[in-house]
């Protein structure tokens, strides 16, 4: 009993973290149609700007509860200046080209990002402890859980729902939904088709980075973060389903429990667990479980 409530929580735990990237991911492609491989670096930047953050408020002699507000502050400034830069200053050049070229471009883009962390945070890790106690422990019969962990499964159904309601019960998200069905008939009845993108792009990159800052407390903080997030995600979403929301939770926590599994069962068979499960799925469902099959255009 104590083993398989312990995958539940890990793989819960696992998933919570990586949902909240794939979400970010799930929503930039479901608006630009773009495949950005370099959402793993904007998580990278948003758990460094986190450690940077952390620093600065603990420098200031304020109480560790305001490293919370620093990791929110993080992000939000990762998305404000990284967000718009890059969708207005680079990927808006290549919208209409052919979608193999945009993934080169958003590799490329990657790699420039990886060295730009670099050259920013060095090399050397760093770790943002202040906030991992802040919450306690949590008992489960024998298991004790630190709070920390089960508030990430929290932050990401509060991300899930507020995307979810803010796509489909808001006047903007219906705007944004319109933009997704025909870009076309929405800019002739006067939508703002590039604001439209950038609003997503932005949110998309805000969600990357608030994984990587509510992450940061849970990892050391080095370079090659962005490597494993971004297979992880594309993992997540190819499950799902490319585009959507529901399919990038589901998603998530099948790789979560996977993964956790392995962990516990099969620790020899951890790396390979998550791609087993994929390929399981894509066998079956090519086009992820939420994903309707569509017919080929010639």
């Amino acid at each position: 009993m104590d083993l398989a409530l312990t995958i539940l929580l890990d793989g819960l735990i696992y998933a919570s973290w990586l949902f909240i990237v794939a979400l970010g991911l799930t929503l930039v492609f479901g608006v630009l149609k773009i495949l950005n491989i370099a959402h793993g670096s904007l998580y990278a930047i948003g758990a460094y700007a986190a450690a940077s953050f952390v620093a600065f408020f603990a420098s200031l002699g304020l109480a560790p509860e305001w490293s919370l507000v620093a990791m929110l502050l993080a992000a939000v400034a990762v998305a404000v200046v990284v967000g718009p830069l890059l969708e207005r200053g680079l990927l808006r050049l290549f919208y209409g080209r052919d979608e193999v070229l945009l993934v080169l471009v958003t590799y490329a883009l990657f790699l420039i990002l990886e060295d730009v962390t670099k050259l920013i945070w060095g090399v050397n890790p760093y770790y943002v402890s202040e906030p991992y106690t802040l919450f306690g422990d949590v008992e489960f019969g024998s298991l004790f859980y630190v709070g920390y962990d089960l508030m990430m499964i929290v932050l990401a159904v509060v991300c899930g729902l507020g995307v979810w309601f803010g796509l489909n019960r808001t006047v903007t998200g219906k705007i944004v939904l319109a933009v997704i069905h025909n870009e076309e008939v929405s800019a002739s009845m006067g939508v703002n088709v590039n604001r439209v993108y950038v609003a997503a792009f932005t949110v998309g990159v805000f969600l990357a980075a608030l994984g990587g800052a509510f992450t940061a407390p849970m990892i050391s903080v080095q370079p090659g973060l962005s490597v494993g997030v971004i297979i992880l995600s594309f993992a997540v979403v190819i499950i799902g389903g490319l585009g959507s929301i529901e399919g990038a939770a589901i998603g998530a926590v099948v790789v979560g429990l996977a993964r956790a599994a392995a962990v516990h069962l099969m620790p020899d068979a951890e790396l390979f667990s998550i791609y087993i499960v994929m390929a399981a799925v894509l066998i079956f469902r090519p086009e992820g479980l939420f994903q309707r099959v569509s017919a080929r255009k010639i």
